[in-house]
């Protein structure tokens, strides 16, 4: 699997704001406690997806040098009455518009602050695409609501974690990721039907990855979206959806020092 092109990018962010919309429509409670985000109701979960996705969007179409104050973002904290969920939905409806309709229209390669120095819009697009992906989970899993996401999508969200974790390696030296530092061990993530595989060496440099098969210390295996949950711990790891082989407190470590999204 290659990484995503920007369209397709687009399109799943258009997609997953669909598929986000159908949980806020569904009857679910909208306050309730989300159990992967415990600080958040679904409501106020959504309210910060949408506000993320209006400011992205503001900077996009500005093509902003710094980045923008969230109090700058029009309509940020979305509708003012709480637990209409035909107001929330109409409000996330348009966050979603917005962004996609800035992102195609700047392309990827137009100029835009990034936190993590990647400054296109290329780069929101795809950071976009993953958050919705993933906070699409908190939801639906909250809400009791089947959940899947397109293979190629749930590759491409755990390269761009491995590659934040090695871009916060580099740039931020008080970050927990260096706590991985240390003798060598390997983590395998496969993928059993798919296959997309991926083994991250944690060694006294650092954390270093690649795709592909390999025996390691500890293997996650599984299906590809319930890898990925796991991955971005959504699901714990005695999820019966996936399977633990070797040293799990590897797999626990990187879990509580490398964790995203």
């Amino acid at each position: 699997m290659t990484r995503l092109a920007h369209e397709r990018h687009c399109q799943e962010i258009a997609h997953q704001i669909g598929e986000l919309r159908a949980v806020v429509t569904s009857g679910a409670d909208l306050s309730r406690a989300v159990p992967t985000t415990p600080d958040w109701s679904l409501e106020e979960l959504v309210r910060h997806l949408g506000g993320a996705l209006r400011w992205v969007a503001l900077m996009v179409r500005t093509g902003a040098v710094e980045e923008t104050p969230e109090e700058d973002v029009p309509e940020f904290e979305g509708p003012g009455v709480r637990g209409d969920a035909a107001a929330l939905d109409a409000w996330l409806a348009e966050s979603g518009e917005l962004v996609v309709g800035a992102l195609r229209e700047a392309g990827p390669d137009a100029r835009v602050w990034s936190w993590a120095g990647i400054d296109n819009a290329g780069f929101w697009a795809r950071r976009m695409t993953h958050e919705v992906t993933v906070h699409r989970a908190d939801a639906t899993l909250a809400a009791g609501l089947p959940y899947e996401v397109a293979p190629e999508v749930a590759a491409d969200a755990v390269d761009e974690w491995l590659e934040i974790v090695e871009w916060a390696q580099r740039t931020m030296p008080d970050d927990e990721v260096h706590g991985l530092r240390g003798p060598l061990r390997t983590l395998h993530l496969h993928a059993t039907d798919t296959e997309a595989e991926w083994l991250i060496r944690l060694d006294e440099d650092g954390v270093s990855w690649s795709r592909g098969h390999e025996k390691a210390t500890v293997a996650l295996r599984g299906p590809l979206t319930w890898v990925l949950l796991a991955f971005y711990r959504r699901i714990t790891l005695d999820d019966p959806r996936v399977e633990v082989l070797g040293e799990r407190k590897v797999l626990e470590h990187w879990l509580a020092l490398a964790s995203f999204g």
